[in-house]
Parts: C-alpha cells; structure tokens; sequence
C-alpha cells in the first residue's frame, strides 16, 4: 500500500510528462489556459491558472525592481501603463505574465478608490441627484481631474492608439464628435478581454445624467461607429460579441462608452449596481414621456459605493444618518 509522501510523489511526476497537443480555452481574460495532450500516450487535460500573489512585504517590495522585461504601452499625464516579464525564461512580449498600470503621482483619491473596504448599496433620487451629487461632480471636475481625458479629446496624447475618430479640428471641438481607443486596463493582446474605451468631445454631458431624448440619434450613431470600427481594426470579432454599457457613478466626469468583449470576465465594473448597458439606457429615453429635454435626471438610479469614497462619506452616509433613504450595507 503506498505511503502518502510516494502518492504525492508520483502525482507530481505526471505534469513534466505532459506533452502539449492543443491549446483549447484561455478564459478569466487569459489567466487560465486548458491544455490538450498526453502522458505515458493517454489523453490528459492539463489547466494552468495564475496563482494570487504573494502578500510577503518581502516579495511585494521586490516585484518592481526585478522584473526581467517592462515595455510601456502608453502615458498620458499620470497614467502610465506597460507590460512586463517577471521570469527570466524566455522573456518577451509574448510571454509576458504582468500587466502594470501605474499612477503618479497619486492621490488621496486614488488610495481611496484602490484600497479594500466595505460596500454599499444607494438610491440615488433626481432631488439627491439635483441637490448632491451634482454639485459634487461639478468640484470634481473644478479640481482639474480631466487632464488626461482633454489630452486625447484634444489630439496631444495617445493619438497613435485611436482606432476611430470622427472628423477633428483642434480649433473647435465637434459637438457630436467622439474616438474611439483601447481601455489602459487592457494588455492588447487578450481578443477575449477586449476593452475599448470611446469618448466624446463635447464637455457638457458628464454622465449619463446628462443624457436626454434628443441624444437618441447620436446615441445610435456612436453605439453603430464604435461596434463597425471594433470588427474593423479586430476582424476576428463580430458585432455581436460586443457590448457596451456606461459605468454610474463613472469615475470621472466625462461621458464615455466602454466596449468590450462579452467573454471578458465580468468583475465588479461590469456588476449590476455599477454598469448600465448603452442599448438600456437608449430604450428608456425611448419610452420616456415629454419632449426633447426629457432625459435621464429624471430617473432614480441605484448603484454602489465604496465605504470610503467621497460620495458616500460627503453625501450619503450624512443622509443615511438623518434618516434619509439612502443605502443598504453589502
């Protein structure tokens, strides 16, 4: 009768033996890979998954300086994105294993945004909305937080990345103008983790509060450029292996269309409570009543919040504490 120690022996002499056939499936956005082959010529299935990383102080604080390979995909103000190799076997573009976005400098917003805490569910009113949170977009965007977005809407950065514009003058903006660019969370290899990122040139729609019922048409016309650019440039892609939604609350005020594909992974940004689909918000200004400015103000809009983001400690934790109707703890 074997021993435990020769079971486990003889368990991990099988995977060296593996002899590659066929790659089936990358999925979690190509964080887990199934392999087809053999061992000892019996058919095997072989699932290789990326570990979570280590949280040793020790091992964190040496990951930046001992990278084998880092190549920047893109900057643009403090934004900085790249690739890299963290083993020394083979390093190249194809092998490599990090996608590294970086931030700096940071703020305390940042910190905030990216650090682990509680959740919570709000009901955002059209009179929260009016007497709230509009305001506390208004001082977002007064703090010159849209640097990096004004830089691609205005032709100064990220100009080689964009896959689609509408006809550009730097002189004037284009009312109904919008571009089309890879999301800086996406690594641009991954077709299944496709994320691009469309933004519009005019700076009078925030967010999809903004939106109204004479926006229909151009509503249309976008969600129709962006899916016929995206098949253009990624040929492998069709239409219908796209969506696109709008993020409420977006994390800056500008309005943009995410587009992904719809084997991405669907994580906390795409989470009902945080993603609201373009086709969902079009058929409601649609069936909406009253005319060309009737628009989506008029809504009451559920959606999650972090304990510590500025949202709810300035507007609806203070709400919550008055009684208002405000949140349910998550």
């Amino acid at each position: 009768m074997s021993t435990q120690a020769e079971t486990k022996a003889k368990a991990e002499a099988l995977v060296p033996k593996f002899k590659f056939e066929k790659l089936l499936n990358q999925d979690q956005a190509g964080r887990r890979t199934s392999l087809l082959g053999t061992i000892d010529s019996l058919p095997a299935l072989l699932i290789l998954e990326r570990a979570p990383f280590p949280s040793s102080p020790d091992y964190l604080a040496s990951v930046p300086t001992t990278l084998q390979t880092l190549k920047n995909l893109g900057a643009n103000d403090i934004y900085h994105w790249y690739l890299a190799n963290s083993s020394s076997q083979n390093p190249s573009d194809e092998t490599a294993d990090l996608k590294i976005n970086l931030i700096h400098p940071c703020t305390e917003k940042h910190i905030k945004k990216y650090s682990k805490q509680g959740v919570r569910l709000v009901s955002e009113t059209p009179q929260i909305y009016l007497e709230r949170v509009r305001p506390y977009m208004q001082a977002q965007r007064d703090a010159s937080r849209l640097n990096w977005v004004f830089n691609i809407v205005e032709g100064r950065t990220e100009v080689e990345d964009v896959i689609y514009r509408t006809p550009f003058d730097a002189a004037s903006l284009n009312e109904e103008g919008f571009l089309l660019l890879p999301d800086l969370n996406w690594d641009r290899q991954t077709l299944d983790a496709l994320h691009l990122l469309g933004l519009v040139e005019r700076r009078d729609i925030w967010s999809l509060r903004d939106l109204k019922k004479k926006h229909i048409p151009w509503l249309n016309h976008m969600k129709e450029k962006f899916i016929e650019a995206t098949t253009k440039v990624y040929p492998s892609i069709e239409a219908d292996q796209l969506k696109l939604y709008v993020h409420y609350q977006p994390t800056y005020y500008h309005f943009h269309i995410h587009i992904v594909h719809v084997q991405l992974e669907a994580g906390a940004t795409q989470a009902t409570g945080k993603a609201v689909g373009l086709d969902s918000i079009i058929s409601q200004l649609e069936t909406m009543g009253g005319g060309d400015e009737a628009g989506m103000d008029r809504a009451t809009m559920s959606y999650t919040l972090g304990e510590a983001s500025d949202l709810w400690v300035e507007v609806f934790e203070p709400l919550k504490r008055a009684g208002g109707k405000a949140s349910q703890s998550q």
